[in-house]
């Protein structure tokens, strides 16, 4: 299994670079000769390509660096300029070329779809991305659930969702991943690191991703929409495909320990498998008790705070939770939904 994929691997390589070949002959042919700005864009989409597959040879690296702490560094050779990235030796004609290597190390994808909202670290993935993705071209496919994937790589993570396989472990808690920048994101959970920052409000955020969304809350807008019952969301990749599977019940987590309850979301899963660990990995640093979710965590800080954020807009009666306020609420509307099975009576809770 592994020759094969590291086959699979090495003829995707040789696509890649046939590709920006192909890309850097078509653009010469096209373009003015005497347009280096062009020619040299081209180049080094191409010298970062080789970049890229420096990503899955060093996955085996548990430890990512942010955009923040990372900047490049220039050496002189034989009297010649050299770019070399100071983090792995790898050496550059330029210094784009450096900086998008960088992105390698510090998990940064400034190119975004626009149609699905996936972020890409070159503008040449991008493309290549808008070409097959959104033309239905998925020609890596899944054996076990026939899910297909663009790219070789992709067909190899998703299948860690199969077999239960999470190679990269946190030094700190022992938590493991199935992706390394999975693992790079959860190191901020320590470090206290948010390096990407909200220019309206100033609010940190450890994803790229999860900015982009909190800016639409200043914006207020939902682009993604739901075409069975036209509810709109904020985010297509978990908000809309999580919504969707209330429509269609699927249920694709399972729980290996169980064998029998399945979940919607993999983070479901995730706060399920704590029941049978212990693990509590949320700690309230007032009084020292901890919690299997950050949300049973946030209320509980209010309980120290005294806030009660839910109010009721009948009598004016306030709560910390949520689900309280709703039940709450049916002491107005007289709602009983809940049927008791042994003597037939209805109830508010």
């Amino acid at each position: 299994m592994q020759h094969v994929c590291k086959e699979e691997e090495e003829e995707e390589a040789v696509t890649d670079q046939q590709l920006c070949n192909k890309e850097r002959n078509f653009n010469q042919d096209q373009e003015d000769p005497e347009s280096p700005q062009i020619k040299e864009e081209q180049e080094e989409l191409c010298t970062s390509q080789e970049g890229e597959q420096l990503v899955l040879q060093q996955e085996a690296d548990n430890f990512m660096l942010s955009p923040t702490m990372v900047k490049p560094h220039y050496y002189t050779d034989r009297g010649k300029k050299s770019l070399k990235c100071h983090i792995c030796g790898k050496d550059f004609k330029r210094k784009s070329a450096l900086h998008e290597h960088l992105r390698i190390h510090t998990g940064e994808k400034p190119y975004v779809c626009k149609i699905c909202g996936k972020d890409f670290r070159q503008r040449l993935e991008l493309k290549r991305h808008m070409e097959m993705a959104h033309a239905g071209e998925t020609p890596h496919v899944c054996n076990t659930c026939g899910k297909g994937f663009i790219y070789n790589s992709e067909l190899l993570v998703h299948m860690r969702t199969h077999t239960g396989e999470k190679p990269y472990v946190c030094k700190v808690c022992g938590r493991s991943f199935t992706r390394n920048s999975d693992l790079t994101v959860h190191m901020r959970t320590h470090t206290g690191e948010k390096p990407y920052v909200c220019e309206r409000c100033g609010k940190g955020f450890t994803r790229n991703s999860d900015l982009r969304v909190h800016v639409t809350t200043h914006t207020g807008e939902k682009p993604y929409i739901c075409k069975t019952c036209g509810v709109a969301f904020r985010q297509s990749g978990h908000e809309l495909t999580v919504h969707l599977r209330t429509h269609t019940g699927e249920k694709p987590y399972l729980c290996k320990i169980c064998g029998k309850i399945r979940f919607t979301t993999n983070g479901n899963l995730s706060v399920h498998m704590r029941t049978h660990t212990g693990e509590k990995p949320y700690l309230c640093k007032m009084c020292g008790r901890r919690f299997t979710t950050n949300s049973d965590l946030k209320v509980h800080i209010r309980i120290h705070t005294g806030e009660k954020p839910f109010s009721c807009t009948i009598c004016g009666r306030e709560f910390r939770e949520r689900g309280k306020l709703t039940v709450h609420m049916r002491t107005h509307t007289g709602e009983k939904p809940y049927i008791c099975k042994t003597c037939g009576r209805y109830n508010s809770f």
